[in-house]
């Protein structure tokens, strides 16, 4: 499998376990779990030049990658976080960090600070482990993202819940603004992505 056709199928992979499994026909339970045999095989049927496709090459693709995207079980896969269909996911609730991490606008800070942060058209609020793991996430949409942190050891002892999905991604329903702090833009860490990406961004031009 070339890596053309590895990322192909990982975004494929994506959009069945997330989004759509209707695009290809494919049943999956209330807990998010497809066959992963069953998924290759009606891949192949409807684009030819997947025929040599089988389960495993979705399991590896799964295992192989380092977000914990994806969850493998005898021959069962399913998508731990970032779905647009309702589902039941039951994910663990142990081990959460004593923080977690939320990236947004910084004109945004303010009213989530006030408010809290909503679910909004996502099923769950998305926060990430640590300060770079946020600053990656909100990069994919934000120029220079503003991090909140959470007191998650308050909020749970409060009785909030918070889910435990990829290696990096934690899922809850909302986080009051109680709980929310907002990391100052000097942060050591912060500077030193940003300092990052302008090296990056240098280097496109």
């Amino acid at each position: 499998m070339s890596d053309r056709e590895a990322n192909s199928l990982g975004r494929m992979l994506a959009l069945v376990l997330r989004h759509a499994p209707e695009k290809f026909n494919v049943e999956m339970d209330i807990n998010g779990w497809v066959n992963a045999r069953e998924l290759s095989e009606a891949i192949g049927k409807q684009r030819r030049h997947y025929h040599w496709l089988r389960g495993w090459h979705f399991e590896a693709i799964a295992n192989a990658d380092e977000k914990g995207r994806y969850q493998v079980e005898n021959g069962m896969m399913r998508a731990t976080y970032g779905h647009s269909i309702e589902l039941d996911l039951d994910l663990p609730t142990d081990d959460i960090p004593e923080a977690l991490y939320y990236p947004c606008e910084e004109d945004q800070a303010a009213t989530l600070l006030e408010f809290g942060i909503t679910a909004g058209d996502r099923k769950n609020v998305h926060l990430s482990r640590s300060i770079q793991n946020a600053m990656e996430a909100g990069h994919v949409r934000i120029h220079r993202p503003t991090i909140l942190e959470i007191d998650t050891s308050r909020a749970i002892a409060d009785g909030q819940t918070i889910y435990r999905a990829g290696t990096t991604v934690f899922l809850t329903d909302e986080v009051p603004g109680e709980y929310l702090y907002q990391i100052e833009a000097d942060d050591p860490l912060i500077l030193e992505m940003v300092a990052q990406w302008e090296i990056e961004e240098q280097e496109e031009e």
